[in-house]
């Protein structure tokens, strides 16, 4: 099987700041197993969206495969708790957010 390229979205190294650096080793070390195997043991596939997700302790690696070049583009890194929550969401109740 051919190498995948490893890609990271801009907002991946904003959410790698907020966790602890022993964490950030061992995340760092899972997301290059994608490489070889994007779709290997412990991934799974989102409802709903074309991406995939694996977990490294109590991070989940939110990411997409585009297997016509190559590449496995990570696009979230967070804690499980908080992965899936939009951006509205995690904002809603703050000052000046719209709570509807």
């Amino acid at each position: 099987m051919a190498k995948y390229r490893i890609t990271f979205k801009k907002s991946v190294a904003k959410d790698l700041r907020v966790i602890p650096k022993s964490d950030i080793t061992k995340i760092l070390s899972k997301i290059d197993t994608l490489s070889e195997n994007p779709r290997g043991e412990g991934c799974i596939k989102l409802s709903g969206k074309e991406n995939y997700r694996i977990r490294q302790g109590l991070y989940r690696i939110v990411y997409e495969i585009k297997d016509d070049v190559l590449v496995v583009n990570v696009v979230k890194i967070a804690h499980r708790t908080h992965v899936y929550k939009s951006n509205y969401k995690s904002f809603k109740g703050h000052v000046g957010a719209d709570n509807n």
